[in-house]
């Protein structure tokens, strides 16, 4: 149990300047380039086909140990969560934050703020999951594909302003 001298020792500072350096504490690695060993993150559009197979296989490994550690049910990752894109993105994004949370540069905060993030990711995970439709049915259901068209309206319309003007 401290005391009032205990407290009368401890000094805060104006709380904009608290706020950058936990921003800076929190983020150290968004403000540094990457270190050699961290790998990179990637969109899985822009991935040649050697950098996929080997993103499968590291994502293939983190969700079922991801699984395990944390018990998720198929409510939150279906058993063919690789086939719905919505659900691999999610995991992707997990799996590259919870990677980063141990970086060499971080400062002991990245598991924690990984951790506080972690229950709203298992919601978006349970709603991708149920959209999906694969736990209800207990088998996986095919996702359709769905492509916006581009059509002559959108064509002209891009052309115009759309910008209101004072």
């Amino acid at each position: 149990m401290g005391t009032s001298s205990d407290d009368a020792e401890f000094e805060v500072g104006p709380i904009a300047e608290l706020d950058d350096e936990l921003t800076v504490e929190l983020f150290r690695s968004a403000f540094q380039p990457p270190s050699r060993g961290s790998g990179g993150t990637y969109r899985w559009r822009d991935m040649a086909p050697e950098q996929a197979v080997g993103a499968w296989e590291s994502l293939f490994g983190w969700v079922r140990w991801f699984v395990a550690t944390y018990q998720l049910t198929t409510s939150v990752v279906p058993d063919c969560w690789w086939r719905h894109t919505e659900i691999v993105a999610e995991l992707y994004a997990l799996q590259r934050a919870e990677m980063a949370s141990y970086m060499a540069d971080d400062a002991g905060y990245g598991p924690l703020a990984f951790h506080e993030r972690l229950p709203h990711a298992v919601e978006r995970l349970r709603v991708h999951t149920r959209t999906a439709g694969c736990v209800g049915l207990q088998s996986h259901k095919e996702p359709v594909l769905r492509i916006v068209p581009a059509d002559r309206e959108f064509e002209d319309w891009k052309l115009g302003t759309h910008q209101t003007r004072s």
